[in-house]
């Protein structure tokens, strides 16, 4: 394992008792998450409990609450970086791995089932249902785009850029030739701010413009950009921000 070990402090009891304790205290938590759910358990406690799975012996206590403490709440710990996790005294590689899939592995099921059911993405509500699905484990901005039919039903989704927490670049050439590589009718961009607020920025705006400008040559109509922050979102079109 290649989780960092504290210091043994001097006078500290026999290791074999350590883990007994430790033992104990995994099985109760265990127990108390399979009889009574995870509503029976406190933010740290849901973290110890997933730590187990990564940290064998040790005592994940102090690193539950330490994470709790550096990122403010638990969907921050879950959506946080590898890089900024592997930083907290008691994390290593794979701790810090383990935690990141979690929200992930959640948000990408989401999405796989709202595509399989094959909704048509017609409305502004399925459009925002499925971007903060898709955006909510995401700590730094990304942009993704749908290729539509005539319809609404989804072609094909491409990741168009990926920034920083501050922003991301819009590529418009990438986004036309992903929409005529997949023989879009129409285009739905989305992207999200980490900051937690869904308003449109004048970068976005003069953005969107660009990429409804250049579609507009190729006879693609974008149909609406959606800005995801935590589970809220802005429409441009409802917003009266693209022109049609």
């Amino acid at each position: 394992m290649d989780e960092k070990r504290p210091a043994k402090a001097a006078g500290s009891p026999p290791k074999a008792k350590k883990e007994n304790i430790h033992a104990g205290h995994r099985q109760r938590l265990r127990k108390k998450f399979l009889q009574l759910g995870a509503d029976s358990l406190e933010p740290h406690e849901l973290l110890e409990l997933l730590l187990f799975y990564a940290v064998p012996r040790a005592n994940t206590n102090p690193t539950a609450h330490e994470l709790l403490r550096q990122f403010g709440s638990l969907k921050n710990v879950l959506t946080a970086p590898v890089e900024d996790l592997v930083r907290v005294e008691g994390l290593g590689e794979s701790s810090a791995l383990l935690i990141s899939l979690v929200a992930r592995l959640y948000c990408r099921a989401m999405v796989e089932s709202m595509e399989e059911s094959r909704d048509i993405l017609d409305t502004t509500e399925r459009l925002g249902k499925y971007f903060v699905a898709l955006l909510a484990a995401e700590s730094r901005e990304v942009m993704y785009q749908l290729s539509l039919d005539a319809k609404g039903r989804l072609l094909k989704r491409f990741k168009v850029n990926e920034g920083s927490a501050a922003g991301v670049d819009f590529d418009v050439r990438k986004i036309v030739v992903n929409a005529l590589s997949s023989n879009a009718s129409m285009v739905v961009l989305a992207h999200n701010h980490p900051s937690g607020v869904a308003l449109p920025s004048g970068a976005d705006c003069a953005g969107t413009e660009a990429v409804r400008e250049a579609l507009d040559v190729v006879n693609i109509v974008l149909a609406d950009h959606i800005i995801v922050a935590d589970n809220d979102y802005v429409s441009f079109r409802e917003s009266h921000l693209l022109r049609l």
